[in-house]
């Protein structure tokens, strides 16, 4: 921040006390005030005036002119609070200003003033009037303003400007006249109050002022003055029952409240336009900055503060979306319960300030009493009572020396922080602020050696009682509350805090703090968080004790892990204890037996818990003992795989850093961290699976040959058969792993045969899905591939589909094994059925293809085959394919295989294409009458172009032409009824 000198408050502001001698005089010396005005002022600051007219009989000019000189507020504080959303020290010695904090009334009212546009400034008592000239701009014209504040006590207690303008704030106009009068008084007209002055005129001076006044201002007071007048010569008037006659630069009645001018209608319709608005265009920003404002009115004993809360919670209570929530039987959106959460936070404030009177409170009691009343008033959500069950009486048979180091009881579990009243926060706020204030000067001499610490009467310093309060806060024992809101909160609240404590600078003075802080916390039983005694529902640490491990770590490592590694506790995701368990000073049970909380901040908690665990592995790099106690704790509390998998990770990269030798103690750690994710994620449905395992592979070969050979010995317990041979297999056996590992004969060859073994073991496990892989990978060795074709051939028979045995005979072909090519594709038949419809199923080109490999391989394949082909498949087009394929010469792409095929077009009238044929036939008869049952006119076209495919297979026959001729007779006899269809049928058939 700037130096508070861009405040400006000019001479009347006290200067910072050294060593009880004002600043100022300790570099010069000046003449002391006069008596006349110190007692002037102090009158100014506490007398209505009226007071001080009633206690004098005649009061002299003079003294007169020093009341009313010292009756304008001194400082610009006050004036810049009423007219900026932003606090006020902030908004008025901020070094950067951005282009928003221009435009704010004060930041304008300053550059008005600076720049000469306030002109004819007159004091009359306590009015202050003037002239402020807006500059032309290239939108806008010059605008010239009237302006007019009247003050009392120090206060300004009204404002009204001719610029119109309509805001919770003054306008900058009213901000130039009043900074003028504050930055220069003595350049201020002062005149005593217009009364006076007409008190030593004589009749003749007064009707002359009258009149004069009446002259020049005509159209506007000459039908007032005239009204006037007559009631004045009416001797029954109300007029003349009353004594005097009133004075608007007299200053305040007895009877008049003094507090700084608030337009309460601009904001109650400032306030009722920001919820119309729902949750759009920053209204819960505008919002929050009205709660701002009037946090900064209650700092500074402000009575406008709890009169504008007021206003606002009037406005809040006739939000008409209150009772459409409540008839609709939802909850408010979080957002708008943030702003009631703050709207009864300011309440307690305002309720709590000790220097408030009596009648206030029974005001304030009496308005809160009416709006809870209310149907539509929301409630609390959260456990906030002392309903709950004494932690002692939970806990009979737990060790008594447990509970002797601490508080044996706990009788309100809700906790401090995450309370809607938030003691922890305001307290360290309060002692920071209070630390601030000394260190400006105000109050205390901080000029000592240590400035970072100021001390109270018992010689404790300021900042250690707050970072002291804070830790004990956020170490307390507390149950996590109902409702995803409350819980929400806590989370919130506790990283608010944390955020506070991260911004105090730690020296020795806190660093012995925070230590004497945390060994309570750890021996302090069941009051305590981080104590041995936790209950289920208890709020996790894992957030602070990240904050206090990272704090503790270059001074007290030791108690930094010991704090970090109790705190990995989450006792909520474990199973319940029995009785037989209390022993155990780890956990409780649930201090709410029937109530399992939902904890809808579960992910929330357990990335912090994630947090925490990376934290104490990065810190533990090369350190083997800590590293193995950090891996426990990670393999006992984390519950959740895929933040295991991420420490696992975070690990790795930690331990291959480029700029340093890989860390092989830390990379032992995330693979035993990954092997355990393998584990838990075997026989469960994960997305992320797949990754897993690849980097699972990668970090194995990271650690060395012995990892890989470990984790294929025992892959049964890690992956499915699938991912073992396609996944770990597959990259074991590559060359990228071979130079990676700058493995000799002797150990490629090792890791070959660990991974054969793999590969056969799973195909024995899984033949469906791994029996193609285990081929491919035995094929430089004969025994193991002789192994993985028999297994293969027994899961033939009932544990593989036609599908998988196709393209393990394709493979075999491939490979140059087409005699076993063709006993598989034989055994893949035998499990295959297309029916007669199945014109474009996926196995038609297994089937050619099968069919072709056996018309290569000899005429006795192909009569082993076809009637396996007459068997399986149904569909006349695709036989008629077959049968055509089959009359021609044998395939080149195989011919190679067998030399004992002569190449020529095998004969149709002899077997084994005669049953293919006949059975071709069958089925187009078949399919002609399945089509015919349920034919529609619009596949009439269609159906005789299918009849006209059969007329070509049935000419293949000898007897074909008859035997066509007589089945279209048939036809035309059966269907006779078909009469268009039967028309056609003549037309292209005859």
């Amino acid at each position: 921040r700037s130096p508070p000198s861009a405040f400006r408050p000019g001479q009347r502001l006290p200067a910072p006390c050294v060593g009880g001698v004002s600043a100022a005089a300790a570099g010069r010396t000046h003449s002391p005030e006069s008596l006349l005005d110190i007692a002037a002022r102090r009158v100014a600051e506490k007398w209505p005036f009226q007071r001080v007219e009633e206690r004098f009989e005649r009061i002299p000019e003079p003294v007169q002119r020093r009341i009313v000189y010292w009756s304008f507020p001194r400082s610009e504080r006050e004036i810049c609070m009423y007219s900026s959303f932003n606090n006020g020290v902030e908004e008025a010695s901020s070094g950067g200003e951005s282009s928003d904090e221009q435009r704010l009334p004060f930041r304008r009212g300053i550059a008005l003033l600076e720049g000469g546009c306030v002109d004819n400034v007159l004091q009359v008592g306590f009015h202050l009037s003037g002239t402020v000239t807006e500059p032309a701009t290239p939108s806008e014209a010059e605008l010239l303003c009237n302006v007019s504040v009247s003050f009392d006590r120090c206060k300004i207690t009204s404002v009204t400007c001719s610029c119109g303008n309509k805001d919770i704030f003054y306008c900058a106009h009213v901000v130039a006249l009043a900074l003028y009068r504050v930055r220069k008084p003595e350049q201020v007209k002062l005149r005593l109050p217009i009364s006076e002055t007409l008190f030593q005129m004589n009749r003749d001076q007064l009707q002359k002022l009258v009149q004069y006044l009446i002259t020049v201002h005509h159209t506007q007071v000459l039908p007032t003055a005239q009204k006037l007048a007559d009631e004045i010569l009416s001797h029954n008037s109300e007029i003349n029952q009353v004594h005097g006659a009133p004075d608007p630069t007299a200053g305040a009645s007895v009877d008049d409240e003094n507090c700084w001018h608030l337009d309460e209608e601009q904001v109650q319709e400032q306030v009722k336009l920001f919820l119309s608005q729902g949750g759009y265009h920053g209204t819960g920003k505008q919002l929050n900055l009205l709660f701002s404002k009037v946090r900064e009115m209650l700092r500074m004993r402000d009575s406008n503060g709890a009169r504008m809360l007021t206003l606002i919670t009037e406005q809040f209570m006739g939000d008409p979306r209150l009772a459409l929530w409540r008839h609709q039987g939802t909850d408010m959106t979080d957002k708008y319960r943030q702003l009631w959460d703050e709207l009864g936070a300011l309440w307690t404030c305002i309720v709590l300030n000790p220097h408030c009177k009596p009648e206030q409170k029974s005001l304030w009691l009496k308005l809160l009493r009416r709006w809870s009343s209310v149907d539509v008033c929301p409630l609390e959500e959260g456990n906030h009572g002392n309903d709950l069950t004494n932690l002692t009486n939970v806990l009979p048979q737990v060790a008594p020396e447990l509970l002797h180091r601490g508080l044996t009881s706990i009788t309100n579990m809700e906790g401090w922080v995450g309370h809607p009243l938030d003691p922890i926060g305001t307290l360290f706020s309060t002692l920071m602020e209070t630390r601030r204030g000394f260190e400006e000067g105000a109050a205390l001499d901080c000029s000592g050696t240590n400035a970072l610490h100021c001390f109270n009467n018992e010689g404790e310093s300021l900042v250690s009682l707050a970072v002291e309060t804070a830790l004990m806060g956020l170490g307390q024992q507390r149950a996590m509350p109902d409702g995803l809101y409350a819980q929400e909160k806590v989370c919130r609240n506790e990283e608010q805090l944390l955020a506070k404590l991260q911004e105090v600078r730690l020296d020795d003075t806190l660093v012995k703090v925070f230590r004497k802080q945390t060994l309570f916390l750890l021996e302090a039983g069941p009051y305590s968080a981080l104590g041995e005694i936790l209950y289920r529902e208890s709020v996790p640490m894992h957030t602070f004790a990240k904050y206090l491990f990272t704090s503790l770590l270059p001074h007290h490592a030791d108690l930094a892990y010991q704090t970090a590694l109790r705190a990995m506790r989450l006792p909520v995701l474990e199973s319940s204890i029995g009785g037989s368990d209390l022993s155990r000073p780890h956990h409780m049970v649930s201090v709410m037996p029937n109530r399992f909380p939902r904890w809808f901040t579960l992910s929330h908690i357990e990335t912090q818990q994630c947090e925490l665990a990376s934290t104490m592995l990065t810190a533990a790099k090369g350190d083997a003992g800590k590293l193995q106690t950090v891996l426990e704790s990670i393999q006992k509390n984390i519950h959740s795989s895929a933040h295991i998998f991420k420490l696992a990770q975070d690990a790795f990269k930690i331990s291959t850093l480029m700029d340093s030798l890989p860390d092989l103690t830390l990379l032992k750690v995330s693979l035993e961290l990954g092997l355990q994710v393998m584990r838990m994620t075997l026989s469960t449905l994960n997305w992320r699976r797949r990754e897993m395992v690849r980097w699972l592979v990668t970090c194995a070969t990271e650690v060395g040959v012995f990892a890989l050979d470990s984790i294929m010995q025992s892959w049964f317990t890690l992956f499915t058969p699938t991912e073992a041979t396609s996944v770990v297999a597959n990259t074991v056996m590559s060359n990228t792993t071979i130079v990676r590992l700058h493995l000799d004969r002797h150990q490629q060859e090792n890791l070959a045969t660990s991974a054969r073994t793999l590969a056969l073991q799973c195909a024995m496990k899984d033949p469906q899905n791994c029996a193609l892989s285990a081929l491919t990978l035995c094929e430089k060795d004969h025994v193991a591939f002789e192994t993985a074709y028999q297994i293969v051939l027994d899961a033939a028979a009932t544990n593989m589909s036609y599908t998988q045995l196709f393209t393990i005979a394709r493979y075999m072909e491939h490979r140059g094994f087409p005699v076993r090519a063709y006993k598989l594709a034989t055994l893949a038949m035998t499990h295959l059925n297309l029916s007669y419809n199945q014109d474009t199923h996926p196995a038609i080109n297994d089937v050619l293809w099968a069919c072709a490999l056996s018309q290569s391989l000899g005429k006795g394949e192909l009569a082993a085959v076809i009637p396996l082909v007459v068997k399986s498949v149904k569909c006349a087009t695709v036989l008629s394919d077959i049968l055509r394929r089959c009359t021609l010469a044998t395939p080149p792409m195989v011919a190679a295989h067998n030399r004992r095929n002569s190449g020529k077009p095998t004969l149709l009238d002899k077997a084994p294409l005669r049953q293919l044929l006949d059975a071709t036939i069958g089925a187009y008869i078949n399919t002609t009458h399945s089509r015919l049952t349920h034919i529609s006119p619009r596949h009439y076209s269609e159906f005789i172009d299918f009849l006209g495919k059969a007329r070509e297979t049935f000419l293949m026959a000898q007897d074909g032409h008859a035997q066509f001729t007589q089945f279209i007779d048939n036809l035309k006899q059966i269907y006779k009824g078909k009469k268009k269809l039967m028309m056609l049928v003549r037309e292209r058939f005859g």
